[in-house]
Formats: C-alpha cells, structure tokens, sequence
C-alpha cells in the first residue's frame, strides 16, 4: 500500500489546478512507512484524491506528481503511454530528425530529459524518484523507438540535492558520440559525450530558421556562438559575412568545422573573444553590422541573482544595439526561467533608451515546439527570443 500525504489547509490550491510539484512545506501529515524514491499518494485537506507521484524528502520539492489518475499504476506501460503521447505530439509540431522527446514536466514525466540526435538518444534524469526508472527508459527507447545508441548525461549538480552522484556514460553498448544532424538545411557535429546540456540546444530550432528572412545579403554577428548555430543559419540564407564569438577557444574550433561542414567556410568565420570586452572596444572602433545576435547562457539560475543577471542583460544589449546599422537588427535571447518576459523587455528597452537607438519589434518567441509550455508548471517556460529593428 502507498503512503499518503494529505496537504495543508489552503496550501494545496495550486496543487489541485495542475502544479506538478509540491514543496516540503505544504504537507500536513501522512499514514504509513515510505522509502525517498517511492510512489505515495497525495490527498487535499478534505481527504479527496490529487494524485501519485514519488517522494523525497531531502528535496524541498518533496513530491513531485506523476499521474492524477487513482486507478493508474507507474509501471513499465505508464512509462509506455507517457512516451508514445510524447512521440504523438512531437510528430504534428516538428521536424523529429533531431529533437526534445521528453521535456520533463511538461511531458508529465518530471526530472526526465530525452533528447533524440538521428537514431541516438541523451537521457538526462535529475531526480532520485525517476532514477530508478532508468532500465524501463532505455527498453522503451530501443524497443520502440530504433536506437542506435543511448547515453547518460546525468552529470548536472541538481542531482546532489536529491542525495544522487552525477553520472554519465553509455547506457547501451558503446558507439562514436560525434554525430551528424541536420537542422533547417543546416548540417552539425553535434558532441553528445562532452557538449553543453546534452550535446546540442534544440530549444532554439525554429528560432534559428526565423532568423533566415532577415540575415540575406548582411554582415552578421553573432555573439555567444557556442557551436555556430545561429551563425550557420544566417550563413545558410545568404549572409554576405558573418562572424561568430564565443569566449571558448573550444566552442570556436567546434564551430568552425561546422563551417567546414557546411561549406560555408569563405563567409562564416569565428573567433575566440569576451563578448563584454570586445564589443566596446569595437563600438569605439566604428565597427557596425547590419544584424547583431546576442544568445549569452543564462546569468542567472535562481531568485537571488536576478539583479546581477538583469545588469548582464542591460550591458550585453547595450553594447549590442550600438553595433547595429540604422534600419539593421538585433536579435536577442534570453534562456533563464527567473528573467521573467516583463523584466527582459524592461531591461532592453532600458539598453535602448541608453544607447540612444529605437528599436521597432518584428516578432516575439519562445523555446520550439518540443519544449512545450505547461502552463501550471512555471519553470517550463524559460526561453524569451525577440527580433528588433534598430533604428
């Protein structure tokens, strides 16, 4: 029999309209013995039933649920169910040659990551509860969906709060982990071993290819390249030159053979600088470019940083739209849940009204269509992305 834990008085609001999570401090009491790692059963003040999912207590987000069906047991064809409407849904929003599978929350399967790169596929598992999952992940994955090849990178330090070691390594028999994929006509090694997150940021997908319309016949920079995406893209559509920079000696050699890849070497070329020290230097310089891209990593990752982050954001903003040609544009990103979409539009326009530029909006996204949104799990929405025209 599962333990159950019923909530506080007027604390298990959010919980019953659809919040996936609940925090330590929202529980009340519980009947029986339960083990971290185990399914209980979640209950409101009244005694009504909210749902099951599994328990750790050393984690201020103590229960996080899996199912809202009673009748429904987390077994190998719950897991079934949940990846095949995962699948369902990704083949009528996007290309699935290489994409999200899994999005956590999102997909209903909390502290779960699938990322799939061609026929290989990155597991990503941040939770004790979902840890001991891991053999029915990697049956179901080459079962039933043809892969070539699955690797761990649980090598992230949220890991250590739920009492796990970070890990990572091959969960099927070994295979090269420098693969090829191709993206909006785009062409990529991608380093599923060693790469950032899992290997490749596939949240950017469609937002790379909204890019091509205004990117033709322009000189482009784009800050932050890590591999080159956005760089190849505007390569792709017919950037007359684009320079990529990325504060990673790495992260340039990496993006330069994709150039390589893509024979696209003549017109998009990289090189290692600080974004922060060589904009100013080259604003001082005169140099201009008629689209600037700015997709800096998150600065901030918890409530406590976001004054610091929102100061990151206004300067790299600042020293951006100043490098942009009157009637050019200036794309910009933000990837942190905690910079909220009202904060970033303050803090750029705050950048624009300082660098004495207007800026006009052509379009507003967010992360691609695999990273759904789930509107009752807050944390599912982090990526912000806007294109201006810089007047």
């Amino acid at each position: 029999m599962a333990s159950k834990f019923y909530l506080h008085k007027g604390l298990s609001k959010k919980v019953e309209q659809g919040r996936p999570w609940i925090y330590i401090d929202e529980i009340n009491e519980y009947d029986g013995d339960y083990e971290n790692g185990d399914i209980v059963e979640v209950y409101n003040p009244k005694g009504y039933f909210i749902g099951k999912g599994y328990i750790n207590d050393r984690s201020k987000i103590t229960i996080r649920i899996m199912t809202r069906n009673e009748n429904e047991e987390i077994n190998e064809d719950f897991f079934r169910r949940r990846f095949r409407a995962a699948w369902e849904y990704r083949k009528k929003v996007i290309d699935t040659s290489s994409c999200r599978f899994i999005f956590g929350e999102a997909d209903f399967l909390p502290g779960l990551t699938v990322d799939k790169f061609e026929d290989y596929y990155v597991i990503q598992i941040s939770t004790l509860g979902m840890d001991k999952y891991r053999d029915i992940i990697v049956k179901i994955l080459t079962e039933e969906y043809s892969a070539k090849g699955i690797y761990e990178r649980s090598d992230i330090s949220t890991r250590e709060i739920e009492g796990l070691e970070q890990k990572k390594g091959f969960l099927t028999d070994p295979f090269d982990t420098m693969i090829e994929i191709i993206e909006n006509g785009v062409k990529y090694h991608v380093d599923l071993e060693n790469g950032q997150k899992t290997g490749f940021f596939l949240d950017q997908k469609e937002n790379r290819k909204a890019i091509h319309r205004i990117c033709k016949d322009m000189d482009v920079l784009d800050c932050f390249t890590h591999t080159g995406s956005f760089a190849l893209n505007a390569g792709i559509a017919g950037a007359k030159s684009v320079l990529g920079i990325d504060i990673s000696q790495h992260a340039v050699d990496f993006a330069t053979r994709n150039s390589e890849l893509n024979k696209l070497s003549d017109r998009v070329k990289f090189e290692c600088h600080n974004a922060f020290d060589v904009l100013p230097q080259w604003s001082r310089e005169g140099r201009k470019f008629d689209v600037v891209i700015l997709d800096p990593p998150a600065f901030t990752k918890s409530k406590n940083t976001i004054l610091g982050a929102k100061r990151g954001y206004k300067e790299i903003n600042l020293r951006g739209l100043k490098m942009v040609r009157e009637g050019g544009y200036l794309v910009t990103c933000s990837c942190s849940h905690y910079m909220s979409e009202e904060l970033l539009a303050k803090t750029i326009a705050e950048a624009a009204q300082d660098a004495k530029r207007q800026i006009r909006q052509v379009e507003f996204r967010t992360q691609s269509a695999d990273h759904p949104i789930l509107w009752n799990s807050d944390e599912s929405y982090y990526l912000k992305f806007y294109v201006f025209q810089v007047i």
